[in-house]
């Protein structure tokens, strides 16, 4: 297909600056979970944009941050390895004096030879005149292709965003169907959903300690799809704080994730959670294996 762009573009940078916020408005589709509390996303999840002369394949990686258990480690190794296997790097940031995490993040993109875009992310919450000087500042600390000041949360200047990530693309075919926005499979989506409503129904450490698998999903000739999922803890104190006083909270995040369940799936679903204790599994190799984590 000539004149046709395709390639690989990896949203990167430090938890909670936006990553998935901007993945999901750009897909006009919720693939990712957004919480206000920093590293929800674990697992690098692709999601598709496609247009009349592009396909952006985005990899919405987690935060890279300093990490504390071997969950982070893992982590961590993904959104670095992410960014060596992609055309582009879109680093995100957001709108403040460069921290020394930041400056690292800068350091590990000069050994990577390939364009890396820039974009200023919450814009909504600094005045217009703020923003120059730390333009000047990071143009000053980087060789960017490109600096972009975005709102992900109100679509601000993500259209010109595509438009350098599209300018910047090499030559080539879609690598998926048009019609395909993620090659996430829906019990995965369903698990990530879950636990975006305990995260947000709990506070401390617990949210951080929690890992959703579904283990069970049978649709029925009526069209309602049962699901049975399991909600892993580490202690068994973290299990009664996600129950809640007489299953009041885990009653509120089943009716919560539900909503967002059939949505995702366009059909009536009954959503079975079950509160289980995992000990300590985030530093445990075998358990994270287990789980899914490589």
């Amino acid at each position: 297909m000539k004149g046709f762009k395709s390639g690989y573009v990896a949203i990167s940078g430090r938890p909670n600056v936006g990553k998935s916020t901007l993945l999901n408005t750009i897909l006009g589709q919720k693939i990712a979970i957004v919480t206000e509390k920093p590293q929800t996303t674990r697992n690098r999840i692709i999601g598709i944009k496609n247009t009349e002369n592009s396909q952006i394949i985005f990899i919405d990686t987690p935060g890279i941050h300093r990490p504390r258990h071997k969950l982070g480690e893992i982590m961590v190794r993904e959104a670095k390895d992410a960014i060596r296997d992609v055309d582009i790097v879109l680093l995100m940031v957001e709108p403040l004096k460069i921290d020394p995490e930041t400056m690292d993040l800068l350091q590990l993109l000069k050994a990577v030879d390939k364009p890396v875009i820039l974009a200023i992310n919450k814009i909504d919450k600094v005045k217009k005149p703020e923003l120059l000087p730390l333009i000047d500042h990071y143009s000053r600390l980087f060789n960017f292709r490109e600096i972009v000041p975005i709102s992900a949360l109100y679509g601000d200047g993500v259209d010109k965003l595509l438009k350098v990530i599209i300018d910047a693309l090499p030559e080539g075919p879609p690598y998926y169907p048009v019609d395909q926005i993620t090659d996430q499979v829906e019990r995965f989506i369903v698990a990530e959903l879950i636990r975006e409503q305990v995260m947000k129904h709990t506070e401390e450490e617990v949210p951080h300690s929690v890992h959703v698998e579904v283990v069970d999903w049978k649709e029925r000739e009526n069209g309602l799809i049962n699901i049975l999922a399991n909600i892993y803890v580490e202690r068994e104190s973290q299990k009664g704080i996600i129950i809640g006083k007489g299953g009041q909270r885990l009653k509120s995040i089943g009716i919560e994730a539900r909503k967002n369940i059939e949505a995702l799936l366009n059909t009536k679903v009954f959503l079975e959670l079950w509160v289980k204790v995992k000990k300590e599994w985030r530093d445990n190799i075998h358990i994270l294996r287990e789980l899914g984590f490589k």
